[in-house]
Formats: C-alpha cells, structure tokens, sequence
C-alpha cells in the first residue's frame, strides 16, 4: 500500500508539472520563436539524458537508433505545432486542447493496426467533439488558428504514442527517450536554420534561460523520472486518471499566472473533455470495481 502511494504521488507531482509549463511555454515564446525553444529544450534534455543513460545507449544497434530518431522527429512535430499554436491562444485552451489525444489513439489503432475501439472509445470521442466545439468554436461556428494548430499537435502527440509502442520495444526507456530528444534536436536545429533566426538565442535574458531550465530539467527530467518510476506502482488505470490532471493543472496555473478568463461555455467544454479522457484512458473501470467492493 506505501508503494501504491508513493507510485501516485510521484505521477501526481508529473501531472502538475506538466501542468505548470504551458504558462512557461507561453512566456518563452513570447521572446523565442517556436524551433529555436525546441532546439534550446530537446539539445539540452538529450544531453542530459544522454549522459545519464550513455551505457544503454552504446549497445543499441541501427535500427533501434533509427526507430528512436524517426519517434523523436514526431515528438518534435507536435511540440513545434503545439508550441505555434500557443502564441495564438491561451495557455488553458492549449492544455485541453492537446490533452484530445487520448480520445484521437483509439482511432488512429483502428486505422493502422485494424483493431476496432470499444464503445467507451466512441463515446469518449463524441464528448470530446462536443467539448472542442465549447472551447474553439465562436458564435461563427469558426476557430481561430491558434486551436487549430494545438489540435493538429494533438493528432500528432496521438501518432507518437503509435511510434512508441512501434519502435521502443525491447529497449531501455531511458535510452529511448534520449534518441528521441536527439532526434527532435536535430529536426528543430534544421528548421530553425531554414525558417528562423538562430542568432536570437544570442539575444536571450537570464529569465528565459531560466524558463528553459525549468523546461529541460523538471519538465522533461524529473517528469520522465516520476512517471517511470511512478507507473511501476501504481496501476494502469489510476495512473491514466492521475496524468489526466495535467490539463485541469494548465487551466489552474494560465488563470493564476496569466490572468486567462473563463467563460461558462469554454469551462463547460474543459468539463467535457476532461470527462471524454477519463472515459477513454479508464473505460470507467474505477467505477466498476468500486461497485464490486
């Protein structure tokens, strides 16, 4: 039972992290334009995990380095796409918004890999429209392109997750997260060489060093440890529930920090898709078993 405790806190702590650096993200690119953070971001993670984990790194062979480097060039494109989003909308709409994903995997299964979703897939995936519309779309029935893009790197953070369960088996965690910070380096390295100005990083205040920090060491670091590390404890359900609190964390922290405002119709499509990622991620087991005690 200590274990199974200490498994949530852990996974807990990763949620409010992840949580906390959409309000950061949103500060830093108001400076720094979206390839050159990520540059600054995976660089500087895939050094750091790289040197933790360089032994399990040394024995991997071409194609599971490959694998790692294709995964991690996706992982970049939703990043990128995400992080553009979010100098056009606010930092708790992009947190609901990208949390979609949950809701997107199934489907996305079913597509490549022909294996149908559930019911409770579909009604997640009903919710979870209805919810996209109380949040993006205006009195038009339009939305603006800041949601549009956050929800393009939500179908691209559901296409990572399909490259992970592709390429990292029979690998080291570790290792594979490093190659795949590798990998989104160098891809945000030759975008920002072709689409951007590198030179800006030369141009950069002590207090966006410092977000970046922030960024690298507890939003990528300690999460992937406490998530690890977590998960091992804790079963898979309750650990789905838990992570799902990332976007109720980024709605907490955008309206403390950034002064966003809710409106009923937005906090009633967070509710809806809060609701359609839990219905995904659990397929409502929690209620299940409390009925069977």
């Amino acid at each position: 039972m200590k274990k199974d405790i200490e498994g949530s806190i852990l996974l807990f702590i990763a949620a409010l992290i992840w949580g906390s650096s959409f309000i950061v993200m949103k500060s830093a690119v108001d400076f720094l334009t979206p390839a050159v953070l990520l540059f600054l971001r995976f660089s500087l993670a895939a050094l750091l995990l790289s040197l933790l984990f360089f032994k399990k790194i040394k024995i991997l062979n071409f194609q599971q380095i490959k694998g790692g480097l294709i995964t991690g060039s996706c992982l970049f494109g939703a990043y990128y796409v995400q992080t553009w989003g979010l100098n056009y909308t606010t930092p708790g709409k992009n947190a609901f918004l990208t949390a979609v994903y949950c809701a997107i995997v199934p489907f996305l299964v079913w597509l490549f890999y022909r294996k149908r979703p559930d019911i409770y897939h579909f009604i997640a995936a009903l919710i979870c429209i209805l919810g996209i519309g109380c949040v993006s779309l205006d009195g038009n029935l339009t939305m603006n392109i800041g949601d549009f893009l956050t929800l393009c790197g939500g179908f691209l953070y559901a296409g990572h997750i399909l490259l992970i369960k592709k390429y990292s088996q029979g690998i080291d965690g570790g290792a594979f997260t490093s190659l795949q910070f590798i990998g989104g380096a160098l891809v945000a390295l030759i975008l920002a060489l072709v689409t951007e100005d590198l030179s800006i990083m030369t141009q950069i205040q002590s207090s966006i060093y410092l977000q970046i920090l922030y960024l690298v060491i507890f939003a990528t670091a300690l999460t992937m440890f406490c998530q690890t590390t977590g998960q091992k404890y804790t079963s898979e359900c309750r650990a789905s529930l838990i992570l799902s609190l990332e976007s109720v964390f980024g709605v907490a922290f955008s309206i403390a920090f950034y002064g966003e405002v809710l409106t009923l119709k937005v906090l009633l499509g967070f509710v809806l898709i809060f609701i359609a990622v839990i219905i995904s991620e659990t397929k409502l087991s929690f209620l299940k078993k409390g009925a069977t005690q």
